[in-house]
């Protein structure tokens, strides 16, 4: 993580309460919620909280689990991976490489025609900007 990542009381000065609850606290949107489960727009998938570029719309998948997902991050170094064994479970915590803010989990149950990867992110901890489409 980069000395980037700020104090509590900065974060929830600068983030809306629900992306502080999803991001800072590790909470997780109910399925089919949020705004970017069934987005099929072209262009890349930024981190909420600093705006670092996570994910592409080239690698989103539609999972049916009611959340973004996607095979793979744009770059593997932009992620940061946690084993997670809250509730009793065993995941993999997916979190931005550059802030620490909290994105989803990794499951091994993705497509298998290319990384096998589910990562399943909330919408709250994203931002997407649409991809400019130029004629040349």
């Amino acid at each position: 993580m980069s000395e980037n990542t700020k104090n509590d009381d900065l974060w929830k000065d600068k983030l809306d309460p629900e992306v502080y609850k999803i991001t800072r606290e590790k909470g997780t949107e109910i399925p089919f919620s949020g705004k970017y489960y069934n987005h099929k727009e072209a262009g890349k998938y930024m981190c909420s909280n600093c705006g670092k570029e996570l994910f592409s719309s080239n690698n989103k998948f539609d999972s049916g689990s009611g959340w973004p997902s996607f095979d793979a991050p744009t770059d593997e170094a932009s992620v940061e991976l946690r084993q997670d064994d809250t509730f009793g479970m065993k995941r993999t915590e997916v979190l931005c490489n550059e802030c620490g803010a909290h994105l989803g989990h990794v499951f091994d149950d993705g497509p298998k025609e290319t990384t096998g990867k589910r990562f399943c992110v909330n919408s709250l901890s994203l931002d997407f900007k649409k991809e400019n489409k130029q004629n040349n």
